[in-house]
């Protein structure tokens, strides 16, 4: 099985767990012989990988015949007379604008100048908005990737098409309507996930066109498929569902509490630091803690758009000497926080899935979970609270923290629930899948 998979982050190149979580499909499927060609926005080098093939969009060449393919196809796709602009971009989400601005400024040496601007109607230039976290012009890469996406797909040999979330979706669509492969994508959050009532239309009808163009849509949660079917009305029949999953680290994972805070406890919050992670309610509880145990630390570790606002917030609450923010952390940053925590709390106002539970585990750390996760489907033993009831999610975080024979049965009960919890479980699932939409080839 040959896939040709579209999607904006790859290890090294991650700004969020939709990379990692990637990372671990596209390793288990060449484990069981598929072979994965993988479109990222950009690639450093040559991208060689040891199991399967990264491929930048940038700098793919377009010939005159293959600007005229993609430019009838795309009316089909988009059924407007859309431009690209021609600049290589980081496409990255979740960015601030600083730092938006300071990615633009390393690349700037490399820009293409020159192209045309994206329109939407032929004559009124889109200006993207910012609105739920994405960077400045970030909807004209989206466009970008799209064409550079259908590009590829006439130049390679592939069976199937798989494209992650949104800012893959035209190019998915693209690449289907120029080869007539079969289309599998694969929808980690919805725009309603990351922005509640007050969504982005543009990236919703994106989201919507997407789902609906599809041959098989892949939600990474019951929680998830019922949003896809309810919000974008996509048949049931057609959304499957493949829960994520989590493999041991090759890393050295003991790590020595440093002798100043081993007479402390230590409970971590890791994730973007936006409203759909609900970090505001993981403060109120630490608040509440602190009245009960005065001698415990809490660490939030992440970025994002709430990050000043919450800093402001530890400070009228009194408790910036016991809640520490740690910043965006990598690799082994992350390996070593977790090690170091006696508890992670997931609080998400809603999160399709969540891999740091999964990631926690690993440590034999206990988690406390939102009840509105995709990741509380598969852990039946983790501590569970509503995301509001931060009164509730406080009451549990002082019993594991008082009661040490809890915390052990639940890092029993969980890991026992983790060895069925495996990338192979879910590779299996997608060939399967990939199987039926290309009949059996």
């Amino acid at each position: 099985m040959r896939v040709l998979m579209f999607g904006w982050e790859f290890p090294p190149y991650i700004s969020g767990g939709l990379g990692t979580a990637c990372y671990g499909m596209t390793r288990a499927l060449a484990q069981r012989g598929a072979e994965v060609i993988f479109v990222l926005p950009h690639v450093r080098g040559d991208g060689s990988n040891d199991f399967l093939r990264l491929e930048s969009a940038s700098g793919t060449p377009i010939t005159e015949e293959v600007q005229e393919r993609i430019a009838w196809a795309g009316q089909e796709v988009w059924r407007s007379n859309i431009r690209f602009l021609s600049v290589e971009s980081p496409l990255m989400p979740y960015m601030t604008p600083e730092s938006y601005t300071e990615a633009l400024r390393r690349m700037s040496a490399k820009t293409t100048p020159g192209g045309e601007a994206l329109r939407l109607d032929g004559t009124r230039a889109f200006t993207w908005q910012l609105k739920g976290g994405y960077g400045p012009d970030l909807m004209t890469e989206v466009y970008r990737y799209g064409r550079l996406g259908g590009a590829i797909a006439l130049r390679e040999e592939f069976d199937v098409i798989h494209a992650h979330d949104w800012m893959t979706y035209p190019a998915g669509m693209l690449a289907k309507a120029l080869t007539g492969k079969p289309l599998v994508v694969h929808i980690h959050a919805t725009e309603y996930d990351r922005s509640g009532e007050n969504i982005n239309e543009v990236v919703a009808g994106i989201e919507r066109a997407g789902l609906l163009a599809a041959d098989v849509v892949v939600a990474v949660s019951q929680l998830t498929r019922n949003m896809v079917i309810q919000r974008y009305g996509v048949p049931p029949e057609k959304v499957k569902v493949v829960y994520n999953a989590v493999e041991r680290h090759e890393v050295e994972r003991h790590y020595e509490i440093p002798p100043r805070i081993r007479h402390e406890k230590r409970v971590l919050f890791l994730g973007r630091i936006t409203f759909q992670k609900g970090p505001e309610y993981f403060m109120e509880a630490a608040r509440l803690v602190l009245e009960k145990i005065p001698n415990v630390r809490f660490f939030m570790a992440g970025s994002g758009d709430m990050l000043p606002r919450l800093v402001r917030r530890a400070g009228r609450l009194r408790i910036g000497s016991r809640f520490h923010f740690a910043g965006f952390l990598r690799g082994e940053q992350v390996d070593r926080m977790f090690a170091l925590s006696d508890l992670y709390v997931m609080p998400s106002v809603s999160e399709p899935f969540g891999i740091t539970p999964l990631e926690a585990m690993l440590y034999d750390v206990p988690v406390l979970l939102s009840r509105q996760s995709g990741v509380s489907e598969v852990l039946e033993h983790a501590l569970k609270a509503d995301f509001w009831d931060t009164r509730d999610m406080a009451d549990k975080i002082c019993a594991v923290l008082r009661y040490p024979c809890l915390a052990r049965e639940l890092v029993k009960n969980c890991r026992e629930e983790m060895k069925s919890i495996r990338w192979g479980n879910a590779a299996d699932q997608l060939l399967h899948i990939y199987r039926n939409v290309t009949g059996g080839n």
